[in-house]
């Protein structure tokens, strides 16, 4: 019987992890982080939050190039980060980068639900509508992407088949509190799974669905996006799954240190490199992937050490 999560007793989370996982984790320095790479898990430090970003919009722009009309390529991106958003739109401006005439694609990770279906882009928290604002909005007319290449998990059913009639070259994503990659959380302690959370194979086997958020990820949206204002943040969402994760050449996650805290930052590292994956840490399951990538912006690794304010 594992323990129960110090955050939240009816679910699953870290916390539910074995002690001495938690404390390796937190015990590595910078260079141990780094040295975590190994095939299929690598391993990057950026010094300035110029080249951090400017390095994410850039899987974007390889993706859209290498795309044509015979073998259609695209890149499945987050809302979190979002500072890259403005520099892909820069970055196909001033390399005149035609997407329709590349047949580009973008696949959107996940949208807010709410009272049961996937919000409007008019709601002030909507990804599309980010995604519009931040990155598409700003394309010139004359190299727009069509509508109809740009994919969200609104019919899950259509979302799935477009990653075996598109390519994906890369997934990128922030990684939450939560130690989620989209809204792939862990999963409620009940029914089935009271006594363990799902195994890694039944966790792979998710696809895009609409999810019930765990609280921590709910607190920390509040708090990033919404002012602290938690009576404002959906509980459920749609999300990009496993399936599609797994469809992906690359799965890139980029960690500035806004998103998740230095202990999360390594400990999601060392379970991918150590081949240790657990549901609870839904990151971990990305050690069976066989090409992930972890970004660091190196200031914000910091250490675990106790220090008051």
């Amino acid at each position: 019987m594992r323990e129960k999560s110090v955050l939240a007793p009816d679910w699953w989370d870290f916390t539910t992890v074995d002690r001495k996982i938690l404390d390796d984790a937190a015990a590595l320095t910078e260079r141990d982080l780094l040295q975590l790479s190994r095939d299929g898990f690598t391993v990057v430090f950026y010094e300035t939050l110029e080249e951090f970003y400017l390095a994410e919009a850039l899987e974007y722009i390889d993706a859209w190039r290498a795309s044509t009309p015979d073998k259609p390529v695209g890149v499945c991106g987050p809302i979190g980060p979002t500072e890259q958003l403005p520099l892909v739109a820069r970055l196909v401006n001033a390399l005149g980068i035609k997407l329709a005439k590349h047949d580009a694609h973008f696949w959107g990770m996940d949208e807010w639900v709410l009272d049961g279906k996937p919000v409007d882009p008019s709601h002030p928290l909507s990804f599309r509508k980010a995604n519009e604002a931040l990155c598409f909005g700003r394309v010139d007319p004359a190299l727009q992407m069509p509508e109809a290449n740009k994919h969200y998990p609104l019919d899950t059913t259509s979302f799935t088949a477009s990653f075996d009639q598109v390519r994906c070259a890369v997934m990128q994503g922030g990684q939450g509190d939560v130690k989620h990659w989209a809204f792939n959380d862990p999963v409620k302690r009940e029914g089935a799974y009271r006594d363990a959370p799902p195994s890694p194979e039944q966790y792979r086997k998710l696809g895009a669905r609409m999810v019930e958020l765990h609280p921590i990820t709910i607190m920390q949206n509040a708090r990033t996006s919404g002012g602290g204002r938690v009576s404002d943040v959906p509980t459920q969402a749609m999300t990009v799954g496993p399936v599609e994760t797994w469809k992906s050449d690359k799965v890139s996650i980029w960690h500035a240190g806004t998103h998740d805290n230095p202990f999360g930052m390594r400990l999601t590292a060392f379970m991918i490199s150590k081949g240790i994956a657990d549901s609870a840490v839904p990151m971990s399951l990305l050690a069976d992937h066989p090409n992930v990538q972890f970004n660091y912006y190196r200031p914000a690794i910091k250490s675990c050490d106790v220090e008051m304010h």
